[in-house]
């Protein structure tokens, strides 16, 4: 998969140089560019924004230098014809859940757009929607919160599809236990996992786990699952 990030902060992607991820790059999964925006841009000052039409407080990014970044990331395609698809962080976007990085992890090819400010001129997405050779534009928040910029969302974003590639996690089913994972955990989130030793502090591991009974023990963290997600979320869905 190959993913690039074009950001005015390169220095925000160099935790996906680490753990799983950076292992993944690392080994070739991930074909990891980052991009510095003001590359593109033609002034002394290497400005990316401007104040914003109709008035108002803060500055919009203007499309110039997206429209030159965007152009040039997507000129460099590969043999096998795959199209990018534009992914821009914005608290006005779709959610985003662990079924879209399922989807995502299925792309080619992802260009994630971090913003900055009151966010990018809004001609940028629409112009990438109309074009031929992009796969689509995405307008995707990951929480119902704003950020100073695009960086940290896309940092959550790329892990979360990294570690759904094959090769990226060191077990493979480890995915298919996790919170929101397709099957029984659909909708729901994980319940309480121990280690070693038995007892710490006072505090005993669940019998159940000491057990051996492989069928109670599965029981056992579906109930927990269910009452944890109760608890924690109950907008999730309904478990009477």
């Amino acid at each position: 998969m190959r993913i690039d990030l074009v950001t005015i902060f390169p220095e925000y992607a160099a935790p996906l140089r680490l753990s799983l991820v950076g292992k993944a790059v690392a080994t070739g999964i991930i074909d990891l560019r980052v991009h510095d925006l003001r590359g593109w841009t033609h002034d002394r000052h290497r400005s990316v924004d401007d104040t914003p039409y109709g008035g108002g407080p803060g500055m919009v990014m203007a499309p110039g230098p997206w429209g030159e970044a965007l152009d040039a990331i997507s000129a460099t395609t590969s043999n096998s014809g795959a199209l990018p698809t534009l992914v821009i962080p914005t608290p006005s976007g779709i959610p985003f859940t662990q079924p879209l990085a399922n989807e995502w992890a299925m792309l080619p090819w992802m260009v994630v757009a971090c913003g900055r400010y009151e966010g990018i001129d809004a001609r940028v997405a629409t112009h990438y929607s109309d074009r031929t050779d992009w796969a689509g534009v995405v307008e995707v928040s990951i929480g119902d919160y704003v950020l100073a910029g695009g960086e940290a969302a896309a940092l959550v974003m790329i892990e979360a599809v990294a570690r759904l590639l094959p090769g990226v996690l060191g077990n493979p089913a480890s995915a298919e236990q996790d919170s929101f994972a397709p099957g029984w955990m659909d909708q729901i989130v994980e319940g309480p996992v121990f280690t070693k030793p038995p007892t710490w502090r006072g505090l005993a591991v669940p019998e159940i786990l000491l057990s051996g009974n492989h069928r109670a023990i599965e029981d056992w963290r579906v109930q927990q699952a269910r009452l944890r997600t109760r608890a924690n979320r109950p907008d999730l869905t309904d478990l009477t």
